[in-house]
């Protein structure tokens, strides 16, 4: 396998990540949504929610799942992101925060390992693994 930069290999997982959610019939409304205090990897939606999704992309290999990797710090951001966003487009769906993790494989294919939905609420102490 090739050696990936961060950036390639995430560029990957959330491009892999994008045809997955549209596979399963959710609607994308921006990528890469970045403000001040932080940035959104998939902002899309389904029938009911509006979603902001973080991507995780890890190596087949990998030790450690990436879900672990979205601490308190990072949902903290990615709240504070949705916020902004929430703010400046205004909505009826109820919001919702889950990660994708893509796993990259020896071949150089990529696949969505696990899709937790809800993964995340705002006031939660610690992420709902």
């Amino acid at each position: 396998m090739s050696i990936l930069s961060k950036k390639a290999a995430g560029n990957i997982g959330e491009n892999t990540a994008v045809k997955f959610l549209k596979k399963n019939k959710y609607k994308i409304i921006e990528t890469n949504y970045k403000v001040k205090v932080g940035e959104i990897d998939i902002i899309c939606e389904n029938k009911e929610y509006i979603v902001f999704v973080e991507v995780k992309t890890r190596k087949s290999d990998s030790m450690i799942s990436g879900v672990y990797s979205v601490d308190k710090r990072k949902q903290n951001h990615i709240l504070k992101t949705a916020s902004a966003y929430l703010s400046a487009n205004e909505t009826d769906k109820q919001p919702r925060f889950d990660i994708i993790e893509v796993e990259y494989l020896s071949d150089g294919t990529a696949r969505v390992k696990e899709h937790l939905e809800n993964a995340f609420i705002q006031g939660g102490s610690y992420g709902v693994f």
